[in-house]
């Protein structure tokens, strides 16, 4: 009988413990997009067109984690003057963790924005790196990005005309669920300092609404609805490239206030 009883928990508890060896430290997740305008810190990158957007994300339980992520742009061409260019990539990489059981998270971590394509020489290129740092809790976040490229996003060297490395950007957020509605207010506010070229330096802020699909059905698991509103305190104009301060050679002003809405679906 103790023969038997101990054959019967082995037997029962071997699926258990397959199922324990099976799990994973690592993860790979996945995401895609379509934007209505891709607005970045405040400033549409696509001078007010659609964007697709995507990427892929592993993160390891240790709290390492390394993504990519790429999307469509304009303002390559249209502000910046290269011949031709309409794309970014981003890889970035750091490490996030929490503080026991304070609820205060921490992110700190490395990205580079890749701009690839054909420009005239002498030329600023647009390819850009930074360093960042978040904490967060609950609902606020507050990130504080710090550049450690010559050029930033199209300022600086290599033209020999000044070295923006230095430039940062704080950004400070809240994201805040309506109860078990599925809806989504967030606000958020940022400034962008410039090194040694203080007249692009400009405040932006935005107010959006997002809606979790899956609460319809596990159908749209996965899926979000947005819509936001954003503005700067940029002084519009119109004019050839790096006129006062952020309109394009279109004469569009990229700092405007701008509504965009969009659909996603994480993987």
């Amino acid at each position: 009988m103790k023969k038997l009883s101990l054959l019967l928990m082995m037997t029962l508890g071997a699926p258990l413990a397959v199922q324990a060896a099976e799990e994973s430290p690592h993860s790979l997740t996945a995401n895609v997009g379509l934007y209505s305008n891709y607005i970045f810190r405040g400033i549409s990158q696509t001078g007010g067109d659609p964007a697709i957007q995507g990427g892929f994300d592993y993160s390891h339980k240790s709290g390492f984690y390394l993504g990519t992520w790429a999307s469509n742009v304009g303002w390559i061409e249209d502000y910046q003057g290269y011949n031709s260019g309409n794309l970014e990539i981003d890889l970035y990489g750091g490490y996030r963790n929490s503080i026991g059981d304070t609820g205060i998270g921490y992110d700190i971590g490395a990205v580079k924005y890749f701009y690839p394509g054909s420009k005239p020489a002498g030329l600023t290129e647009a390819d850009t790196a930074e360093l960042y740092a978040a904490v967060s809790w609950k609902w606020f976040t507050v990130k504080y990005s710090y550049a450690i490229s010559d050029a930033v996003f199209g300022f600086g060297k290599p033209t020999g005309a000044f070295d923006a490395d230095g430039s940062s950007y704080l950004d400070i957020s809240a994201s805040l669920p309506i109860g078990e509605t599925g809806l989504t207010v967030g606000a958020h506010w940022g400034t962008f300092e410039f090194e040694n070229y203080s007249a692009q330096d400009y405040d932006d802020w935005k107010v959006s609404l997002t809606y979790d699909m899956g609460k319809l059905s596990n159908t749209f698991s996965g899926m979000t609805l947005g819509v936001a509103y954003s503005d700067t305190d940029t002084a519009g104009g119109t004019g050839a490239p790096f006129s006062a301060p952020w309109t394009d050679g279109n004469g569009q002003d990229l700092g405007e206030g701008a509504t965009t809405v969009w659909i996603s679906k994480a993987f």
